[in-house]
């Protein structure tokens, strides 16, 4: 017997299979992923997002001054927010949510809510 054979190539090859055949197995379906959005400059970046049902949004204040988060249609609203905190909601259903900060009327943002 070819000594390759007996102790190389086909048990390199069955240890590659025995490998991949780990690798093959199906991930387990997680939650959605958490989004950021970030107050700047006052702005929201980004203005427009696309997120998945169950998407938890992150809004940071990166200004020096308050910000608020508010949605046009009181679905959400945060207290005023310092510079460094943050507002998380959870989107449940699907839809478009415009929103705004009603301490800067002109800093608006939209996301839409995919069904999964």
């Amino acid at each position: 017997m070819n000594h390759m054979t007996r102790y190389g190539i086909v048990p390199a090859a069955a240890f590659q299979l025995a490998l991949l055949s780990m690798l093959a197995v199906p991930a387990v379906p997680t939650r959605a992923a958490d989004t950021v959005v970030k107050i700047a400059n006052f702005t929201f970046s980004p203005q427009q997002l696309k997120v998945k049902a169950g998407t938890t949004v992150t809004w940071v204040n990166e200004d020096d001054i308050p910000h608020t988060i508010a949605s046009s249609t009181n679905v959400f609203k945060s207290k005023v927010i310092d510079s460094d905190d943050r507002f998380s909601f959870t989107f449940t259903t699907a839809g478009t949510f415009e929103y705004f900060c009603s301490l800067h009327a002109h800093m608006t943002g939209s996301i839409v809510v995919e069904a999964q």
